[in-house]
């Protein structure tokens, strides 16, 4: 083919040739080129037999022969294939003596037609290009894709040696019958009768001639006849021929057949026995499995019929059958029958048969289908202790299963771990279960595990394996349902009879653990008790509970369900307006709003009277209304207070917040707004930021609350306390938080979403005092959450921390600040809570480092740990500060301890100050906590910048948060400045806390001179005060029965005795204080408490009993005439001295301790800081000392002024001396010197104030045994008489003879006139009888005693 625009046309001829000479075919005339090939055939002997008998004459050889006919012009090929079809066969050649050639048949095989610039050469039906051209030459683009291993219909250009197109498949053997229209013989039955005989010769030489045109045709042979007529039934083998040459072979039978068989030429059939493909999938079939049956052929027919011998039955399609039948890539015919569902009686033969034209091409195959039979133990009993339990079951038919699953049915979930054998078709299954899974049951509860196999094509067998569970130990749980509203408080009792367990816990259905605040545990001697209690409940609270018992590997598990009916709670009911004022002929619009559409009953209430509310739906937010009309009132003025109701489908209710309403008459009203309200000038009032004036930003409401102030006919916004809706909608999601039972498994994410709000909302906390607060309040309350906090969850704390710690923030701070003193305070307690609670993941040392605030933590390993050393540098702020703790102290603390210390730059300009103006922080606060409890002594050392101010004295002090009332202040308690450098201070505390240092102008710091010289006069004069009282004691005890023969003197020195006990006592618990407290161990507090209350009580009846004393005196000197009994006086001594002590004492003890606020934080005395406890004392003392310096001040000048007509004389000069002793002696007796102490309770007091006081209270038990007891005469008198030194006794007495006998108080004394006529007694007393002067004796010998 040199022209690529010709048509070839390519034909097989197959030719007959009768002679032993080689063929001389002359065909040049009409072939070009011509091939000759020689095909050596199969069984060529039979075929010279059958020719042999046919024609009589020599065998005969048969050539295939392929012609190729090219032409220009391509209508030439439609008109050419025509003619070859129309020619009758066979067709004799030219005949010779010695040979004749018969041409059978004349096939078209191959056409190649122009196709753009190519040629395509295409099989024509029933042949195909052999499979070695397929692979080595191009295929055209519409068949590109053929099957590996099959052949391919078209080539792009005839291949140059050949061969064409050939015939497809292999040598098959056609059975096939047709019909003869005469009568069935009997005889036909018998094949060794004459009449078979002659048949069967007749027919197979018909066919023969007929159907040797076939290609491959090698023999035909009479199998049986049957009646139908005359059924003749017969087999062609030969290779798979086209239906066009099967009907012109047909046809060549009717003609070589004699008429009288009468053959009925549209009765011929023709079915092919291995043609067809045909295949099961899987080979071996379960009940269940999709089968899939399919018949493949190389016959292209999509005439497919499928049949089930056993059903006698077609399969048409339906819902378990599916016939597909499709041609893949032109060249083979495929029907697959699928079958859904297999079950046992679709077993069985099938036969899937393609029709074309008269051929039938049938194959067949039988199927079984197999049931999945399972092996296992049906019923197993399994105790919770945490062993392993394995569960079995095996195929009975080992198969390659594709799936062996298992499954459990029942009120409890206890998976295992499947392990499947594919060698022995086994799978086990191991359960480890535990009391955590198992519920305390009396029977136990039963588990149905079931074990099933699947095949690959779907089938599943499965086998049911009931497993009964036991716990360990039993447990009881609250019987009663459990059914609450939103809001309401539930508990949970689960009682153990056992006490012996390792944890006790609680989790929810989904195995998430309680967290541990919502329940408590108690042990007793033959059992145990947990009780989960919620006090606020939430939504999130619905479900099922599981009491957990754990001892070792075993649990015990006791479950209980609780239903929670949605109800809004009372701090989620936002309400407008908080307080409104109106006309009384107006009207007001009334609302409670909250953040759920559920489907409540809401009445307004008002006093006694209901209304139902309107409900209003605003996207996320529902309202419900009521419009308040005044004139429904009966009485105007009127103050009224408005709830709204919430009732559930529970018929459990919640009341909001009260809405206050005053009703006035409309005269005075001056400022009105229709969103704010009316009022009357000076009117404040108090709104939610979200029906306020103030703009809020679309979407979550506005928080906080805006107060308003009536100025003349306008509103104007008094206070601003807003919360912007970001992190207002924070707030209420962390208050929820703090409700919800998986609070510590939400924390992670929720920290991350408030830093990064935070940061978005930069602005607005630094311009909205409310929002600042709000976050404050955020980290308070998330800080009580965590039991464990990680890196992550630490970072987003401290980038809060350090938004809210900006410089710009500050100044929002100092408005926070004068609003809640204690917000600094909170925040510092937030971070430390944090910091207590953060645990590394997988680094020792662990380093955060933001603007604002600065993190290092380290954990102690086993071992020898490293010193804890961390600096801080805030270049922005020009600070820094170290700290370091030794490795001898890291070595006292739990295993895996985390040291966490936090610097803040700025948090010290907005912590509270000591004093306003006096004690300034100015460096880093540098907080420091250990994860676990100190319990041994422990030192922390501490540099901090020095910026000093000229003159201040810097002081070590810690942030003590239980100071103020609880609102936090600096404290030096435990702390001590080790070093002071120009550019630093060195600091060294006793415990872990929060530190700095503060600048006092004033007050020095420990250490200094000062102090020591003060606690060297205090306990010097302590040591000399104990002393002295106790020899005072002693030497009334030997004088008592010389010095009280009268009265007067007898109530003296029951005051004497009195004060030196009591001050005896309180300087005795002055000691044990001492020894309590000192900088190197804390405080016992108890003990602490005990030495207050002791100390305050005595000292307290030293001034009492002083004061008695004067009162004595005032009386005895100015009461003259007036005489009281003893037993009275004594009375009144003791109910002053002792009864008014204790009554304060027990009042001020009583008021300050429950909130420990009783005694000072650094020492043990009376509190000043928190309480002012100590004007319990200073009051008290002060008002004693003021009443008896009036006493002293009225006694001297009743003394010294004189009687009418009296004159001075050398008497009277006398007793001016004795004055002067009785001011030497009352002024320490009476306690004056404690009015120098009043200096030294402010602070910025001068030193001297400080000696003075510590001199004169130091010795003061001194100055009562010198001038109480020694210089008292009559004392002095009888101990001279006590010990026998009679000679200077006597000696003593003439010396003093003179003034014996004319003593000061005696009623001839011009003195005791003046104290008569003093008090308008004027002229003398009757001293005629000696009872009378006995009695006026006495009476001055005790004023005298008084006076000395």
């Amino acid at each position: 083919m040199k022209s690529p625009r010709r048509t070839t046309l390519c034909c097989m001829i197959i030719v007959i040739y009768f002679s032993q000479a080689t063929p001389n075919l002359n065909l040049e005339s009409i072939v070009h080129p011509l091939i000759l090939r020689e095909h050596e055939l199969a069984g060529k002997e039979p075929l010279r037999q059958k020719r042999a008998v046919a024609s009589s004459r020599v065998a005969a050889e048969e050539y295939t022969v392929d012609v190729e006919i090219s032409f220009e012009n391509a209508s030439f090929l439609e008109p050419i294939k025509t003619y070859l079809n129309s020619l009758s066969f066979p067709i004799q050649g030219n005949s010779t003596d010695q040979a004749t050639t018969t041409i059978l048949s004349i096939e078209v095989t191959t056409v190649c037609r122009p196709t753009g610039n190519e040629i395509w050469c295409s099989c024509e039906t029933g042949y195909r290009w052999p499979q070695e051209r397929c692979l080595h030459n191009l295929t055209c683009q519409e068949h590109d894709g053929f099957p590996a291993g099959h052949r391919c219909s078209c080539l792009k250009g005839l291949p140059p040696k050949g061969p064409f197109c050939q015939l497809q498949g292999a040598d098959v053997t056609l059975r096939m019958s047709v019909r003869l229209n005469v009568g069935f013989q009997q005889d036909l039955k018998n094949s060794s009768s004459a009449l078979y005989r002659s048949y069967k010769t007749d027919l197979e030489t018909a066919f023969w001639k007929g159907y040797s045109i076939l290609p491959g045709f090698k023999l035909v042979t009479v199998t049986g006849f049957r009646p139908g007529s005359v059924v003749v039934t017969y087999e062609v083998k030969t290779t798979t021929p086209s239906p066009e040459l099967m009907r012109k072979a047909n046809d060549q039978v009717m003609r070589n057949l004699n008429q009288t068989y009468k053959m009925d030429y549209n009765s011929f059939q023709v079915v092919t026995s291995n043609e067809t493909k045909f295949t099961i999938v899987p080979e071996i079939i379960f009940e269940g499995d999709t089968v899939t049956l399919m018949c493949e052929t190389e016959v292209l027919s999509s005439n497919v019929s499928w049949h089930h011998v056993e059903r006698h039955s077609d399969l048409q399609n339906n819902s378990r059958f599916s016939v597909y039948t499709f041609v893949l890539n032109n060249m083979t015919s495929i029907s697959r029958l699928t079958i859904y569902n297999i079950t046992q009686g679709d077993a069985g033969e099938y036969i899937c048969k393609l029709t074309l034209d008269i051929f039938e091409y049938e194959s067949r195959k039988k199927m079984d289908v197999t049931p999945i039979r399972i092996l296992a133990t049906e019923e197993m009993k399994v105790t919770c202790d945490n062993n392993p339990v394995s569960l079995n079951c095996c195929s009975e038919i080992n198969v390659n299963w594709s799936t062996i699953e298992w499954k459990q049915q029942g009120k409890i979930n206890i998976p295992g771990n499947p392990e499947t054998d594919t060698d022995s078709g086994c799978s086990r299954y191991t359960l480890k279960a535990d009391g955590r899974q198992c519920p305390s049951s009396l029977g136990g509860v039963r588990v149905t595990y079931v074990c099933e196999f699947i095949s690959e094509h779907g089938a599943r067998g499965s086998k049911s394996i009931e497993v009964t569970f036991t716990s360990v130990a039993n447990l009881t749980i609250t019987r009663d349902p459990i059914s609450v509203s939103e809001g309401q408080n539930f508990s949970i009792k689960c009682i153990s009879d056992v006490s012996n367990y390792d944890e006790v816990y609680w989790n929810t259905s989904a195995g998430i653990k309680i967290y541990p605040k919502f329940y408590t545990t108690k042990r007793y001697a033959d059992g145990a008790e947990s009780v989960l209690t919620v006090n606020t409940v939430t939504r999130e609270w619905n479900g099922t509970y599981h009491c957990i018992f754990r001892y070792k590997n075993s649990y015990s598990v006791a479950t209980k369900d609780v239903t929670v009916y949605p109800l809004p709670l009372e701090p989620n009911i936002m309400v407008d307006p908080l307080e409104a004022t109106i006309p009384c002929n107006g009207s007001h619009h009334f609302k409670c709003c909250i953040e759920e559409n559920e489907d409540y009953k809401v009445t307004f209430q008002m006093d006694s009277l209901s209304f139902l509310a309107e409900k209003e739906v605003n996207g996320k937010q529902v309202c419900y209304k009521y419009n308040f009309m005044a004139s429904s009132v009966s009485w105007c003025p009127k103050k009224l207070n408005i709830f709204c109701h919430f009732t559930n489908a529970a018929n459990n209710s919640v009341q909001s917040p009260s809405m206050k309403l005053n009703l006035v008459p409309g005269e005075n009203i001056m400022c009105q707004d229709p969103i704010i309200g009316v009022g009357e000038p000076g009117k404040v009032i108090q709104k939610l930021c979200q029906f306020s004036s103030v703009p809020s930003s679309p979407g979550s409401p506005t928080g906080g609350i805006v107060t308003y102030k009536c100025v003349g006919s306008r509103w104007k916004v008094k206070k601003n306390d807003c919360i912007s809706a970001p992190i207002n909608s924070l707030l209420q999601l962390a208050k929820a938080l703090i409700k919800s039972p998986y609070q510590d498994a939400k924390l992670p994410t929720y920290l991350k979403d408030l830093s990064v709000s935070t940061g978005k909302v930069k602005h607005e906390v630094s311009s909205f005092p409310g929002s600042l607060g709000a976050i404050i309040n955020i980290l308070d309350l998330l800080s009580t959450v965590p039991t464990q906090v990680n890196s992550e969850m630490m970072t987003h704390v401290l980038s809060t921390v350090n938004t809210i710690l900006s410089k710009p923030v500050l100044s929002t701070w100092k408005v926070v600040q004068q609003q809640q003193t204690n917000q600094s305070s909170q925040l510092l307690d937030s971070v430390e809570r944090f910091s207590r609670a953060l645990r590394p993941e997988d680094s020792t040392v662990l380093s955060i480092n933001q603007t604002n605030v600065q993190m290092r933590s380290m954990v102690i390993k086993p071992g020898h740990p490293k010193a804890y050393k961390q600096s801080f540098v805030f270049s922005d702020s020009d600070l820094w500060g170290n700290v370091a703790i030794e490795n001898c102290q890291l070595g006292n603390l739990q295993r895996d301890s985390s040291i966490v210390t936090v610097a803040f730059p700025t948090l010290k300009t907005i912590l509270a100050q000591d004093v306003p103006g006096k004690n300034f922080a100015n460096s880093l606060v540098m907080t420091t906590t250990v994860s676990h409890n100190i319990t041994l002594p422990f030192s922390i050392s501490m540099t901090f910048k020095n910026i000093n101010p000229s003159g201040a004295v810097p002081r070590c002090v810690f942030w003590n948060f239980d100071l103020a009332n609880h609102t936090g202040g600096w404290d030096s308690s435990g702390c001590y400045v080790n070093k002071v450098d120009e550019d630093s201070v060195s600091c060294i505390c006793d415990h872990l806390t929060s530190f700095s240092i503060l600048m006092s102008p004033d007050s020095p710091y420990p250490g200094s001179l000062l102090e020591i010289l003060l606690d060297i006069i205090s306990y010097i004069g302590l040591c000399f005060s104990i002393l002295s009282l106790a020899a005072c004691l002693v030497v009334e005890a030997v004088v008592w029965k010389s010095v009280t023969k009268n009265r007067t003197s007898y109530m003296r020195h029951i005051c004497i005795v009195n004060i030196a006990a009591s001050l005896l006592v309180a300087d005795s618990w002055f000691i044990v204080a001492a020894a309590i407290h000192n900088h190197y161990h804390p405080l016992n507090k108890t003990a602490c408490v005990a030495a207050t209350f002791f100390i305050h009580f005595f000292y307290l009846s030293v001034f009492f009993w002083m004061l008695t004393l004067g009162l004595m005196l005032f009386y005895r000197l100015v009461f003259i005439l007036h005489d009281a009994s003893k037993s009275i006086q004594k009375t009144i001594a003791f109910s002053l001295g002792y009864g008014c002590p204790l009554v304060i004492s027990v009042i001020t003890v009583g008021a300050t301790q429950p909130q420990e606020v009783y005694t000072r934080k650094n020492a043990c005395w009376l509190n000043w800081e928190d309480t002012k406890a100590l004007l319990a004392f200073v009051i008290p003392a002060l008002i004693i000392v003021v009443v008896n310096m009036t006493i002293m001040i009225v006694v001297i000048s009743k003394i010294l002024r004189p009687s009418i007509g009296d004159k001075p004389s050398k008497q009277e000069k006398s007793s001016l001396f004795q004055i002067s002793k009785s001011i030497g002696v009352l002024t320490p007796l009476l306690g004056l010197t404690w009015g120098f102490g009043l200096a030294t309770v402010f602070q910025g007091s001068n030193a001297v104030f400080h000696i003075i006081f510590t001199l004169l209270n130091a010795f003061q038990g001194l100055f009562i045994l010198l001038f109480g007891c020694l210089w008292d005469q009559k004392v002095q008198e009888a101990l001279l008489k006590k010990f026998s030194l009679s000679r200077w006794s006597s000696q003593h007495s003439k010396s003093t003879s003179l003034g014996s006998s004319t003593p000061v108080f005696s009623m001839s004394s011009p003195i005791s006139r003046r104290f008569n006529n003093l008090f308008g007694k004027t002229g003398t007393y009757n001293v005629s009888t000696p009872e009378t002067t006995s009695s006026s004796l006495e009476n001055t010998s005790s004023a005298y005693s008084l006076l000395n």
